[in-house]
């Protein structure tokens, strides 16, 4: 909502319900936590839901240019469902496993955005500071192809800094976006700096720093400006 946006929170039963609650959004976001528990594996069980129960809808979505984000348990939501990084490829092309050190990790992380990446949401940004918190982070490619065919088409969105990778992902990606820059995945956490004192060393910085947008906020204004512009005015 600081975005400029109007948010509503529904739970997953609701939506099934009435799966045609999904074509009045323009925005959609897949929340981190720990659905089910993470029983079987982080965000399978979900993905599983939504597979039998809402892919249709969410794939109709994305063809009329909805805007979604996941994050963190939301981001392994997306992949194991085969939203991200391909959203009709028709089968999961990634996947999200368990981190190298073995251990739930959580810190804030800097990262980079790459220049070539289409994704709408870090628009305007280069390098960034953001947190994450889990133990299923390390970002793996189905193959070697699929990892060139994303770098081909701008689609790594967000990738740790150098020497900065803390949980072992493949190239260190940390977030990926479909095709379009309109989807985007990602295990930090931007709705946790949306404020400058979200920042753990914001008193410690210059005043330069103090006045910034925090990225996390810039990421959410990039989609609302792209939504709003795309939107045809009424009468």
């Amino acid at each position: 909502e600081l975005a400029g946006a109007s948010a509503q929170k529904l739970h997953i039963n609701e939506l099934i319900a009435n799966p045609a609650l999904i074509g009045d959004f323009e925005l959609i976001g897949f929340p981190g936590g720990f659905s089910y528990g993470d029983d079987i594996a982080a965000g399978r069980i979900l993905a599983n839901r939504l597979r039998h129960k809402l892919m249709d809808q969410l794939l109709a979505a994305a063809d009329r240019g909805v805007p979604m984000i996941g994050i963190c348990n939301g981001f392994q939501v997306m992949v194991k469902l085969g939203l991200l990084p391909d959203p009709h490829a028709g089968t999961q092309t990634a996947t999200l496993a368990d981190n190298e050190s073995g251990r739930f990790t959580t810190k804030w992380v800097n990262m980079t955005v790459p220049a070539e990446t289409c994704c709408v949401w870090t628009k305007g940004l280069t390098e960034l500071d953001l947190p994450i918190a889990h133990a299923e982070g390390r970002f793996v490619p189905q193959s070697d192809e699929a990892l060139a065919r994303w770098n081909d088409n701008g689609q790594i969105a967000i990738k740790y800094a150098a020497d900065n990778n803390p949980n072992g992902s493949t190239a260190d990606i940390a977030g990926v976006c479909d095709p379009s820059g309109l989807i985007l995945g990602l295990m930090p956490h931007p709705e946790r700096w949306i404020h400058i004192t979200n920042h753990p060393h914001w008193q410690r910085k210059g005043e330069a720093f103090k006045s910034q947008t925090p990225a996390g906020l810039k990421m959410f204004q990039n989609v609302v400006e792209h939504v709003t512009a795309s939107t045809p005015a009424t009468a």
